[in-house]
């Protein structure tokens, strides 16, 4: 597909994402980001793809930003006024659109993830991690602070006191750390790191409806803002209303029924609820529930 930083593959419903610059231990730049984004709205299009997988070649994952311009990567316009249209961080743009993702993603961490080789990971659903991986939130210690939403992803991940821990002390710490904190679902060995990660996304994709599991994936992702109890059960209301009477729902109870492997009809592409695709537009749970009053 003419990617220069990352590469992409499809194989048996499983996509996979390498970030690709082993000779700068995959350091970000806006180009990767541009090409994250890029291979995002193709994994949305193409109804073949159950899951996603990123990983890195080489020995990291992702060491962060591209630091050999010195600190031209942060600062945005020459002017030094901020406009969010123009200056907006680029991890920040990546990590939205991981989060705006209509299939699951699984990170499979194989080396060091700094700063944001770790912080755009956290819109992912699972994050799993080689033995030899090591973390770090280390902004404090260039003189900035959190980015690609992490201020947002992070706390809700680990818990508040362990994110602010790891912000204002910026140490890189090691993948048992990781594991204790949450911060990732298992480990692996080198070796065995993909295979588990494929595991884990051929779980995912065999058995559940693909609309389903995308409309289930905004609807969780969602709940963790400022919502209620009330707003959930709306939001499951409208859920059960319209996939309750759609075709993957009639596959998927026949299918249990007859004691056999669902074969679901519908496709992402095609098939949301029109409702989910005004959420969509409205963005927030909220904004699109007051609309619809």
């Amino acid at each position: 597909m003419g990617y220069r930083c990352i590469e992409y593959a499809l194989d048996d419903g499983v996509a996979t994402v390498t970030l690709d610059r082993p000779d700068r231990l995959n350091a970000f730049t806006v180009e990767m980001g541009e090409e994250l984004v890029s291979v995002m709205d193709t994994v949305d299009a193409d109804d073949a793809v159950r899951c996603v997988v990123f990983t890195g070649r080489g020995r990291a994952y992702c060491a962060g930003a591209d630091l050999s311009g010195g600190t031209e990567i942060f600062e945005g316009d020459e002017s030094g006024r901020f406009r969010m249209d123009r200056d907006a961080d680029y991890g920040g743009v990546v990590a939205r659109r991981f989060y705006a993702s209509t299939k699951p993603l699984i990170a499979a961490i194989n080396g060091p993830a700094i700063g944001v080789g770790i912080t755009a990971t956290l819109p992912m659903d699972v994050r799993i991690a080689s033995t030899q991986a090591r973390f770090g939130f280390v902004f404090t210690r260039r003189g900035l602070v959190p980015e690609a939403s992490s201020s947002w992803f992070l706390p809700r991940i680990v818990g508040i006191s362990q994110a602010l821990e790891w912000v204002f002390t910026g140490r890189v710490f090691g993948a048992e750390e990781a594991l204790r904190a949450g911060l990732v679902r298992s480990l692996h060995e080198p070796a065995d790191l993909l295979p588990a990660a494929y595991r884990l996304a051929r779980e995912f994709a065999e058995a559940s409806s693909p609309v389903a599991t995308a409309v289930a994936r905004r609807m969780l992702w969602q709940m963790l803002g400022p919502g209620t109890p009330e707003l959930a059960h709306e939001l499951d209301s409208r859920g059960i209303f319209f996939l309750g009477r759609g075709a993957d729902c009639q596959e998927g109870v026949a299918a249990f029924l007859g004691k056999r492997p669902a074969a679901f009809p519908m496709r992402v592409s095609t098939d949301l609820p029109e409702y989910v695709r005004q959420w969509q537009q409205a963005g927030e749970a909220a904004a699109f529930l007051q609309q619809r009053r």
